[in-house]
């Protein structure tokens, strides 16, 4: 059986899929993925097949796609591509798990309804999916009346605006490949039983009428590589050091410069070395001392395990592998569920989140002091141990049972 892997994003949003697609594979199914071309090597590491969806995220994301601006062309074109690119791979296949831009993975499921697969959506946080005990983070330009506090009401209004950004277009593209039209585009694409694939010490979800959803625990692919030498003879040279990496985020508010010598700046206040990772930040020195490594894609797992904090954007990988690791955090965060992922670290005990996108030397500096102080490196280690491990495995076999239920081995 065929069970095809779908997500247009970052890193963030394409390396669970790889750690369900190993499982997946464990399990005898046959895995394609279809994901942005960034990560052909990435896929090809793991021997799992890359079916290209669109343009490549990083020249997306940093405007370097001439001529991809508006949202409605990007939305309309991301539609299509990402259904051709499904419909391609999943004739004959057996189920379809989507996550990502809304569009993409909109046209992901008009492709399992035009093939007649199972189709299941994935959340990588709570703050995603509609519930009453939350409110949905507002989009750029959406208007919400100041008097409207309930969260059923906030959520109501999220739908609109998903609605008026996306509904004629995704619509559009569904009559022109024959199927019918949707009312609500949002939970058409998210479904009433989602998977989220977030930890439940990290991400609980509570449960609500609205939604059915399966809370498997985060999706991690188990990282055996070595670190390289020279990051190993920096480890091993002094006292623990912080890592810095803000990952598949470019950093707003300040050049890559500015970044990388607030950053710096900062861990030197707090007497410890400093690990930089490059990232799409473009994270650099700022000098010649010794105190100071750069790394670019590198084990995470292994490494931080022996770091004295981890600062970084809030991405859910991220914090699921620093909070498994013991290592009290600082998040920075910048978009779509990094708040979130913010406020539940500092809740938890085991790190705090920073004030505003933009780190300055002080503020950064403010915000390490809680990361590592004794209490919070004490609860860090006290969290790690319940942080789960078999969230792949537990989607694997939803997925698996979801085929003998509604569909047929292809």
């Amino acid at each position: 059986m065929r069970v095809v892997l779908v997500t247009y994003g970052s890193r963030g949003d394409v390396e669970p899929m790889t750690g369900l697609a190993l499982r997946l594979r464990a399990l005898g199914a046959e895995v394609r993925v279809c994901a942005p071309p960034d990560f052909a090597e990435l896929l090809d590491g793991i021997d799992v097949p890359l079916t290209p969806v669109a343009w490549p995220i990083r020249a997306l994301a940093t405007g370097a796609v001439p001529g991809k601006t508006r949202l409605s062309d990007i939305a309309a074109e991301l539609t299509a591509m990402a259904y051709e690119a499904v419909a391609g791979v999943a004739e004959g296949g057996a189920a379809v798990v989507a996550t990502g831009s809304l569009p993409a993975v909109a046209g992901a499921r008009a492709a399992t309804e035009k093939l007649g697969v199972p189709y299941a959506f994935t959340s990588f946080s709570p703050s995603y999916l509609p519930s009453p005990h939350h409110a949905p983070r507002p989009w750029p330009g959406q208007e919400v009346p100041a008097e409207v506090t309930d969260n059923r009401a906030l959520w109501d209004i999220h739908a609109g605006h998903m609605n008026a950004l996306f509904g004629e277009t995704i619509n559009t593209h569904r009559a022109s490949v024959g199927l019918p039209p949707v009312d609500g585009i949002r939970d058409h694409v998210f479904t009433d039983h989602p998977f989220l694939a977030a930890d439940p010490v990290l991400g609980p979800w509570q449960e609500t009428p609205e939604l059915h959803v399966a809370q498997t625990g985060a999706w991690i692919r188990p990282d055996e590589r070595p670190l390289p030498a020279e990051l190993e003879a920096f480890l091993a040279a002094g006292a623990e050091p912080v890592y810095v990496g803000f990952g598949s985020m470019p950093m707003r508010g300040a050049s890559a410069q500015d970044i990388s010598r607030a950053v710096i700046q900062a861990v030197r206040t707090q007497g410890r070395r400093v690990l930089l990772g490059s990232g799409w930040a473009d994270l650099s020195l700022i000098d010649d001392r010794d105190d100071c490594f750069v790394v670019g894609e590198v084990n995470q797992q292994e490494l931080f395990g022996r770091v004295a904090a981890v600062v970084h954007h809030g991405g859910a990988g991220t914090t699921v592998t620093a909070a498994r690791a013991g290592a009290p955090q600082v998040i920075v965060p910048q978009v779509a569920d990094q708040p979130y992922w913010a406020g539940r670290v500092t809740e938890l005990g085991i790190g705090t989140g920073h004030d505003g996108p933009t780190p300055t030397a002080e503020s950064l500096s403010t915000a390490l002091k809680i990361a590592l102080a004794p209490e919070t490196g004490a609860r860090a280690a006290v969290v790690a141990p319940t942080v789960r491990t078999d969230g792949a495995e537990r989607a694997a076999k939803l997925v698996l049972d979801m085929i003998d239920r509604d569909g047929s081995a292809g």
